[in-house]
């Protein structure tokens, strides 16, 4: 082993240790390391192009997660049978990376820089997704890349009333708080996660509890960084051309007329926008035609920030938005149910410029989404899709398939809703809401969350609690002022310190989301931002209950009923028959959708169809099957076979019974064949069924009056 080989270690607290292990694999990277908890092993590299992209005005970054299935030993599903694009899970814990470290890279630092976290090993009561972003940073700490890090990442759940860091998946299920948060030795930069009605005291709480355990993984990244030469010097750069006069005659002339655009308070994102591209398009039309073209970038450039700080000046200084409105005002809403008048459910809620048309489909298991990747199996019963289309903020961009943010956006309203659904025995359905995005001005996935409720009572989904979501923003300043900003714009958000999305009953927090962009976020500052966040909602809330109070009694015409059977175990095979042939034959003759699962000791069955008549024939026919023969009982059998001592009748679906030569009537019969055939249907009576083979006697005599002279 090669002398840079280094390990570090440290413990969540409570035995369980983490080791940091690098100068041992990918040794060509910029940086890797080897995260390692139990048996859960992450490899993560960072590489940086020396050179930044011309006239860029952002952080080229690129964070890929992906778990490899050779990890938990498994295959991977497909033709190719090879990992290949990243599920929506490996999305999301991309996305909790990216979000976390992005912030975090100098503000002129240009240079492509890709961060791969690969799961090479997978401990199954481990959760690899609160160790990736320990990986990233630890990877960006041994190498020499500028980084105003390290950071780490840290599950908190609230587990009998306890908080736990990086609790076993087995406990994680029976917490009321499960929040991933992302911080700095000194600050907080991420929270995202999902409350059982949590309050807003418990969820700082679970913040800080977060902030201390990161503390002791910073400090571990830091200590590894010392031992690592490449890492004590980091790469000098210059991404940037500079024009220092030109800047300062753009603040001169430029700054002011943003100032009283800003101040203006007109309502409307695209007069806005287009005032503010005007005052940057005089200015660029005024230079000399053959410097322009050299200049353009830089004027653009420097205009962006002299409207950034404009914008944030006037909001501290007016007390007042962009659209004129107050800090905690809400923008108009109105919102309207069952729009739709062929969908199982729909609605729409509009706040200001912002819109969202969502629906719901109302399915049968069949429908269940199936989840299948290298590290988590299983089936869902509840999905949530998030669509984001040019127009609603009137662009025209390409389709090229469902984009980063829309999963990301789709997966925070599906925590929103998921805990207030019924339970299954409730609520029979797959259940499937899409938010089609029309008009996008701040807070679209917050319009998901609102609409999604409304269409889930159309349809007619017992919801526990109806829920509401805002998006709360901050703008301060170096001399300590700062604005807690109320359901903000896009520009808001562009231009601000945070995006913070909370989402919630009357009761409490369901769900969250927070990105900081500044240094120094004091929890003072996010307690006022949570406080003003639950009136915000709890407003929304009551507007959306002007348009719809509680769920439906009853689901509309045309939502397919679904009636659950509960069957003995042994009873399964009998249903579906050899070769589904029972199963397929049942559907066929009631025209219904007959599903079957094994559930314990019993067999739980679906039986879907557009109307009752139908659901009847099928539950009768599986009574059939499933009933128990009873002695003394009179049935209606089918002959199926005839032997010489008697024919074999089967009385239920698969039994049949002995109908002997001698119990076909009180006169002596010669030849079976003279009185039945093959296919025809006969009433007998069960005589008695032996305790040991099970075979069962039948007889038709003793339905018959018994002749006088034999009396």
């Amino acid at each position: 082993m090669t002398k840079q080989h280094i390990i570090k270690s440290f413990d969540l607290g409570d035995g369980r240790t983490v080791s940091i292990e690098t100068g041992k694999l990918a040794k060509q990277a910029d940086g890797s390391v080897v995260i390692k908890c139990g048996d859960t092993m992450l490899l993560a590299t960072v590489v940086s192009a020396q050179e930044g992209k011309e006239n860029a005005d952002f952080m080229p970054l690129t964070v890929e997660y992906q778990e490899k299935y050779a990890s938990s030993g498994r295959f991977p599903g497909g033709f190719f049978k090879r990992e290949a694009r990243l599920s929506e899970y490996e999305i999301l814990i991309s996305r909790l990376v990216d979000r976390a470290l992005r912030p975090l890279f100098p503000d002129d630092y240009h240079a492509d820089t890709q961060v791969l976290i690969s799961l090479i090993s997978a401990d199954k009561n481990i959760m690899p997704d609160a160790l990736a972003c320990l990986a990233a940073s630890s990877a960006l700490a041994v190498s020499d890349i500028p980084f105003k890090g390290p950071i780490s990442e840290v599950r908190v759940c609230r587990i009998d009333g306890k908080f736990v860091v990086n609790p076993n998946i087995s406990d994680i299920p029976s917490s009321d708080i499960d929040i991933i948060v992302a911080a700095t030795i000194d600050n907080i930069v991420m929270v995202e996660g999902e409350l059982k009605e949590a309050s807003e005291k418990d969820m700082l709480e679970a913040v800080k509890f977060a902030h201390e355990a990161i503390k002791i993984q910073c400090k571990a990244q830091l200590e590894l960084a010392g031992e690592v030469a490449k890492a004590k010097t980091k790469r000098e750069y210059c991404h940037e051309k500079n024009d220092d006069d030109l800047k300062k005659r753009i603040h001169s002339e430029l700054y002011d007329k943003a100032y009283k655009i800003a101040k203006s308070g007109n309502p409307s994102k695209h007069e806005r926008s287009e005032a503010f591209s005007a005052i940057v398009d005089e200015f660029i039309n005024s230079i000399p035609e053959e410097e322009r073209e050299e200049k353009e970038p830089l004027v653009k450039r420097y205009y962006h920030e002299i409207e950034r700080e404009a914008v944030r000046e006037m909001m501290l200084k007016e007390k007042k938005r962009l659209d004129g409105r107050k800090m905690d005002e809400i923008r108009p809403i109105w919102c309207e149910a069952d729009y739709l008048p062929s969908a199982h459910g729909s609605a729409i809620f509009t706040r200001g410029e912002t819109q969202s048309l969502t629906t719901v489909t109302l399915g049968s298991k069949l429908d269940e989404q199936i989840i299948d990747g290298a590290f988590i199996e299983g089936k869902s019963t509840f999905i949530l899709h998030y669509n984001f289309p040019p127009f609603s903020t009137g662009e025209i961009k390409p389709s090229r398939g469902t984009s980063r943010r829309e999963i990301g956006h789709g997966n925070l309203a599906h925590r929103a809703l998921k805990n207030m659904l019924p339970s299954n025995e409730i609520n029979p359905y797959t259940v499937r809401v899409v938010s089609d995005i029309l008009e996008s001005n701040g807070s679209s996935s917050m319009a998901t969350v609102c609409a999604g409720t409304m269409a889930l009572m159309d349809a007619g989904v017992k919801i526990k609690k109806p829920v509401s979501g805002i998006a709360m923003g901050l703008i301060t300043n170096d001399k300590g002022d700062y604005a807690v900003l109320s359901d903000i714009l896009g520009d808001e958000d562009h231009l601000g310190d945070m995006d913070f999305k909370v989402t919630g009953t009357r009761d409490g927090i369901t769900a969250c989301q927070m990105d900081i962009k500044v240094d120094g976020l004091s929890f003072e500052i996010l307690e006022q931002a949570l406080e003003q966040a639950k009136k915000g909602r709890l407003h929304i809330l009551d507007e959306i209950l002007k348009t719809i109070q509680e769920p439906r009694e009853d689901y509309k015409p045309h939502v397919p009923r679904i009636v659950k059977m509960i069957i003995p175990k042994e009873f399964i095979g009998a249903v579906i028959g050899p070769g589904g042939k029972v199963i397929q034959e049942m559907q066929r003759e009631t025209g219904t959708t007959i599903v079957i699962e094994e559930v314990g000791d019993t067999g739980v069955i679906d039986i879907v169809s557009a109307d009752k008549e139908s659901v009847d024939k099928a539950i009768a026919k599986i009574k059939a099957i499933t009933t128990a023969p009873e002695i003394g009982e009179v049935y209606e059998g089918t002959v199926k076979n005839i032997q010489a001592f008697g024919a074999f009748i089967e009385i239920l679906p698969g039994k049949e019974g002995l109908l002997h030569i001698s119990e076909l009537a009180w006169r002596r019969i010669e030849k079976v064949e003279d009185v039945l055939k093959t296919g025809d249907k006969i009433t007998v009576k069960l005589l008695d069924i032996d305790k040991k083979t099970g075979k069962m006697k039948l007889s038709k005599k003793a339905l018959l009056p018994r002749p006088e002279k034999d009396k």
